[in-house]
């Protein structure tokens, strides 16, 4: 039973999922086996938080950075493998993606520079730490090929749920939204997926600078204040949002400071929470109105909410009055609880690359052409 580790940490910075995976072969359902979440120490989280947002790069930072990360890694792939008593000789390959630094599939603003993406990561190291063969560095070939590198996921997505005559939805919601709709199976139409904005990543920056805690627990603060309409207006006149896809995106358009900038200053921080809520809600329903034109579908029969943001029920309570002909369906009642898709994600990529078979779909990344993703790094 061909078995693989996917280690994801997200924009959230809230520390590193690990998942084992079952893949028999390609045309089987991959299977969840077991799962781990390793917190992110809040020391580690402020350095790579600082290095997101950095305009003056310090190289031993960045070396200090990638080592505990890694290290992390390697615990947390320790772990897994010790709770589900599991050799580690029966691992045929961890997926890691890495930390995201930066992501700029358009460049650097105003320089001319090319599209680059960098996500923090050490394989060498996390081979040697862990015994175990890596599979790393998944983006930049895509990005090689005229894509954007992001998201990838939807090829996932695709492998889990599409359905034989359904439109379905699948919604990431991490620090980031993405989107992916997967046309039914008979279809010739081609899965559509990109980002549609910011998910929790304003979400906890606000509450954390107003409220204990990392994040708005089932988005409490947000249901307790009120929607300013003229902030949100400001705010959703961000170009990104109408931007057709392929698109994808991250802090370096997203972040307090952007928020700050739209602020009148009189406003109550609940109302700002409440009012970021309805961005990502109205982001996301756009979004949505894009891929389904993109595509000529109907409105889709379920959204299958994802991520961090899947446990928010003022999110997803916004989400439903903007969607009165799709239902919002758990994934866990479709196999695969919500939590653990992004990691199950890179397992799986980690299996098409040792199996050399793509792992992006162009149709959402814009790549000129299916590619396998992924460098190998031997224990």
């Amino acid at each position: 039973m061909p078995l693989f580790i996917g280690l994801m940490s997200g924009t959230s910075l809230d520390g590193i999922d690990a998942a084992l995976v079952s893949i028999e072969q390609d045309d089987s359902p991959p299977r969840l086996m077991e799962t781990l979440a390793l917190p992110m120490p809040e020391p580690l989280r402020r350095s790579l938080l600082a290095l997101c947002h950095t305009d003056r790069l310090s190289f031993a930072e960045l070396a200090h950075a990638e080592d505990t990360f890694c290290r992390l890694q390697a615990q947390a792939v320790r772990e897994l493998l010790e709770k589900s008593a599991t050799p580690r000789e029966a691992v045929a390959a961890i997926g890691s993606h890495g930390q995201t630094i930066e992501h700029a599939p358009y460049g650097h603003a105003g320089e001319g520079s090319p599209a680059y993406t960098c996500q923090l990561d050490n394989p060498s190291l996390l081979a040697e730490l862990t015994g175990c063969q890596v599979v790393a560095d998944f983006r930049r070939r895509d990005l090689a090929a005229g894509g954007q590198a992001a998201p990838l996921a939807p090829a996932f997505h695709n492998a889990l749920f599409r359905h034989p005559d359904e439109w379905r939805l699948v919604l990431n919601l991490g620090g980031f939204a993405n989107l992916t709709l997967l046309p039914p199976a008979e279809s010739t139409a081609e899965v559509v997926g990109f980002d549609t904005g910011p998910a929790n990543v304003l979400l906890d920056a606000w509450h954390q600078r107003h409220c204990n805690g990392r994040y708005d627990a089932n988005g409490a603060w947000a249901a307790s204040g009120r929607v300013d309409t003229a902030l949100l207006e400001r705010l959703m006149s961000e170009p990104f949002f109408h931007r057709p896809p392929p698109r994808s995106t991250g802090r370096e358009v997203f972040h307090l400071p952007w928020l700050e900038r739209q602020l009148s200053g009189d406003e109550l921080p609940a109302d700002v929470q409440a009012t970021l809520a309805e961005l990502t809600a109205e982001s996301i329903a756009l979004g949505i109105e894009m891929a389904s034109e993109l595509c000529e579908a109907p409105p889709a029969k379920a959204l299958i909410p994802c991520g961090g943001g899947a446990h928010n029920t003022d999110l997803l309570s916004r989400l439903a009055q903007r969607l009165p002909e799709t239902s919002l369906v758990a994934s866990r009642d479709w196999g695969w609880p919500a939590d653990w898709l992004e990691a199950g994600a890179f397992a799986w990529l980690a299996y098409r690359r040792l199996e050399g078979l793509p792992g992006n779909l162009p149709s959402v990344t814009g790549a000129s052409g299916p590619r396998v993703l992924g460098g190998l790094y031997p224990p």
